[in-house]
């Protein structure tokens, strides 16, 4: 009697895939992953940061602004202003000169002796332009603020013109102060009437000082007043002959000017 033949059993697999070796493999797949994001990330141009803004002060009401022709409206629609350095060009030797101005001066005594006029102040404004002109010879610095002012002097009033930006379309009082004084360098960012409190040095200067107290601001240059309030019209000269109330202001002027 045969035995029964003997089955052999089926050769056993080979169990890589344990459950250590399938963690290993993640691990290993979630790295790589890791290390083509940083590689794309290093490829990729970062986008520039956000610029910080300097915070604003907030201006006191203008106890004068009904006296500076508000113009919202004309303000939305008028032409910026030149950044105050470009303005200042217009001090260089480009500018009239001392004897063009002599010669302005001479035809408008003509026509105020003629009107019986004689007290006519110094200086001269152009009636078109708006512009001023120093009859004397004033130290360079006060050029560059006589030029920033003149760039501006028929721009629309409009409250806060000027404190976002020296760039604008409209300045209020003290935006306007600002942006002639940044022409010469003689203020870095633009401030409130309520800061002008405290620019440069106490007492009058020579050339320029500048009247400032919570709510309005204003300077003489050169004998000539650079106001908002005063003015004939919305697109009149800020440059003015006539002396403003100077009670309730504090008096400032930069050194050496």
């Amino acid at each position: 009697m045969s035995s029964p033949p003997q089955t052999l059993d089926p050769p056993r697999r080979s169990h890589w895939l344990t459950p250590v070796r399938i963690a290993s493999l993640i691990a290993l797949v979630a790295s790589l992953a890791v290390f083509v994001s940083h590689v794309a990330d290093e490829r990729t141009p970062r986008p520039a940061p956000i610029p910080r803004h300097t915070r604003l002060t907030a201006e006191a009401p203008d106890p004068l602004a009904k006296e500076s022709y508000p113009d919202p409206a004309g303000a939305a629609t008028h032409a910026r202003a030149a950044a105050p350095s470009v303005a200042a060009v217009a001090a260089s030797p480009g500018a009239p000169s001392l004897s063009q101005v002599q010669r302005q001066l001479a035809q408008m005594h003509q026509v105020q002796k003629a009107l019986g006029n004689r007290h006519a102040g110094p200086g001269y404004i152009d009636a078109t332009t708006g512009a001023f002109a120093p009859a004397n010879v004033v130290p360079l610095k006060v050029k560059e603020v006589i030029a920033g002012g003149n760039a501006i002097a028929d721009f629309p009033y409009v409250y806060g013109g000027g404190h976002a930006s020296f760039v604008d379309r409209a300045y209020d009082c003290s935006g306007s102060v600002s942006y002639a004084l940044a022409a010469a360098g003689l203020i870095g960012v633009p401030e409130t009437s309520g800061q002008l409190e405290h620019w440069g040095k106490p007492g009058p200067g020579k050339w320029l000082t500048v009247f400032a107290n919570a709510g309005h601001t204003f300077m003489i240059v050169d004998g000539v007043w650079f106001d908002t309030a005063g003015r004939a019209g919305p697109y009149s000269t800020r440059w003015l002959r006539p002396t403003p109330s100077l009670a309730g202001y504090v008096v400032r002027h930069y050194p050496g000017l």
